[in-house]
């Protein structure tokens, strides 16, 4: 089976092909650029370099998140395109679990942790058991004091990863001296660890519904809580 992988929920846009056991191609960007302006053109790109169509496609996988609103809302709505256009499945697959997935098999604690802006990160506490990776917690948006004060109560080793690392590194060391920290080039979204844990679910014939299908936000969108704070009313009343 091939399978077409894209993650644009961070500042990273990312783009992979795997077929079967094999990678044949990825493509990742991490530079501030427009991701509704260059998405489509790396997926273009790859499928070229590899020299084959969409139509060589059989399934499709895409971040659900959680991250930018705007980056879930392209991928989502590319990807739904994509799937509809060629009545070809898709799946939907969370970037913190596509990222504890780039440590697949170390041992003790994996926490990635992507930056949510005012000192919060989005995160989830994963861990290898019996091959299996197994996610410990909810996904979650917490303060880094609330997080290091989770990790360090589960009296095991942890290796963060993340875009977090180069925000809150420092202050991670100060509290937990002997955490592990994930490789440079790790620490990105790769659509190639999306992809693989897109591909294993679609061959046991799970896949998602085109019109229900929604990303995992987590928090509520700035006009959401700008209608709350000036109205005094949650959006859902």
């Amino acid at each position: 089976m091939r399978v077409l992988s894209i993650d644009s929920a961070t500042e990273a846009a990312t783009c992979a092909i795997i077929e079967d056991e094999r990678l044949l191609g990825e493509i990742t960007f991490n530079y501030k650029k427009q991701h509704s302006i260059i998405l489509m053109t790396i997926i273009d790109n790859l499928l070229k370099n590899i020299n084959t169509d969409i139509s060589t496609i059989d399934g499709f996988v895409v971040s659900k998140g959680p991250g930018s609103f705007t980056g879930l809302r392209i991928g989502m709505a590319t990807v739904k395109g994509l799937s509809q256009g060629s009545n070809k499945p898709f799946i939907s697959i969370s970037t913190l679990d596509a990222l504890a997935y780039n440590m697949a098999y170390t041992t003790g604690i994996i926490c990635p942790i992507l930056d949510a802006l005012r000192g919060n990160v989005y995160t989830a506490l994963y861990q290898f058991e019996e091959n299996n990776m197994n996610r410990l917690t909810d996904y979650k948006i917490i303060s880094l004091e609330e997080l290091l004060a989770l990790v360090k109560e589960q009296n095991k080793s942890v290796t963060f990863i993340g875009d977090g690392i180069k925000l809150f590194k420092e202050q991670i060391v100060k509290y937990l001296p002997e955490a592990n920290f994930a490789p440079t080039h790790l620490n990105v979204a790769r659509a190639s660890a999306l992809g693989e844990l897109g591909l294993k679910k679609l061959l046991q014939g799970k896949n998602d519904d085109l019109y229900n299908s929604a990303p995992i936000y987590i928090r509520k969108s700035q006009a959401e809580r700008e209608y709350e704070k000036r109205t005094g009313k949650s959006i859902d009343e």
